[in-house]
């Protein structure tokens, strides 16, 4: 039968080294706290959850780099770095709410005149007008998605060939639609 280690000696032995089964007894006793506190404080199941992660990883941080003054005080470190760290999650959320009340409408503002629309017969015509190996480039680039590697083994050619296609290609298209490059 095991004996169950006291909060003060469960932190001696994660301060000491590697010891995964005083870490595993951390988690076991103090995530439910964290949760409750978590679900009373936050009122959302996944922020809770987060929280007890968060809180978890901040003190098995504190206890390994020996942060834990009194090591008979573990439950109150742990409760006062959730209450630090619920503070820290709602000024985050209070500061996001005020950027977006200042800021929001300009982001959702179109910063310029939508695309063009593009004429759909227009552009197959260009294509059909490439020659043979050039639209097999365009084709297989942005309709297929084959990298270039792929295309250069497709056409035995080498991958720097294949980027001077493409590139000679979208120029003639470019022409051909009239845009200017």
């Amino acid at each position: 039968m095991e004996i169950e280690l006291s909060d003060s000696d469960l932190v001696i032995q994660i301060r000491m080294g590697n010891d995964r089964a005083a870490e595993a007894e951390l988690f076991r006793r103090m995530a439910p706290r964290i949760r409750l506190y978590g679900l009373r404080h936050l009122r959302d199941e996944c922020a809770a959850e987060d929280l007890v992660q968060q809180v978890l990883i901040t003190t098995l941080e504190a206890l390994r780099a020996g942060r834990l003054r009194e090591s008979d005080k573990l439950a109150s470190f742990v409760l006062g770095t959730c209450r630090m760290t619920v503070l820290d999650l709602r000024r985050n959320t209070q500061r996001r709410e005020r950027l977006l009340e200042q800021f929001g409408a300009d982001m959702l503002a179109p910063t310029q005149s939508p695309l063009p629309q593009l004429d759909q017969e227009q552009l197959a015509l260009c294509v059909q007008k490439l020659k043979e190996r050039e639209r097999a480039v365009v084709v297989m680039s942005f309709y297929d998605e084959q990298t270039g590697a792929d295309l250069a083994r497709f056409l035995g050619v080498s991958e720097a060939n294949v980027r001077v296609i493409r590139h000679r290609a979208i120029h003639q298209l470019r022409e051909c639609m009239g845009v200017a490059a």
